[in-house]
């Protein structure tokens, strides 16, 4: 009986951990690669992000994102500004609230302390 309730209690174990799994997606541009990432599956509702800058160039640079849905027939358009704090070493997390599931786009917005602002472009599903 011990062997089977073991049994069940690891499959359950193993479901669980299946079904959350993290989230990680590359988005590029010209001058850097942006790793998107979060411990847990993006949700509808508040989301830790973590963005990972591959260019040593922008490591200590302001970066803000940008989350929004565009408009359709019978739904506005939606959108979320959100500013990132540095975690060191290229790496900024920030808090997004995504209202609904769907399609979202992000743009990420690098702002050196010297140099040009870029804009890197990227989407998540939820």
């Amino acid at each position: 009986m011990k062997t089977i309730l073991k049994i069940v209690v690891l499959a359950l174990l193993s479901i669980t951990l299946l079904q959350g799994a993290a989230f990680e997606k590359v988005a590029k541009s010209r001058t850097t690669n942006v790793t998107i990432s979060s411990e847990k599956p993006i949700i509808s509702g508040s989301n830790k992000i973590i963005l990972s800058l591959s260019n040593k160039k922008y490591h200590d640079a302001k970066v803000t994102v940008k989350a929004f849905m565009p408009a359709m027939p019978g739904m506005p358009y939606m959108e979320s500004k959100n500013a990132t704090e540095k975690l060191g070493n290229g790496k900024y997390e920030v808090n997004i609230h995504f209202p609904m599931a769907g399609t979202w786009q992000l743009h990420i917005f690098i702002t050196p302390k010297e140099g040009r602002k870029i804009r890197v472009k990227s989407s998540v599903n939820i």
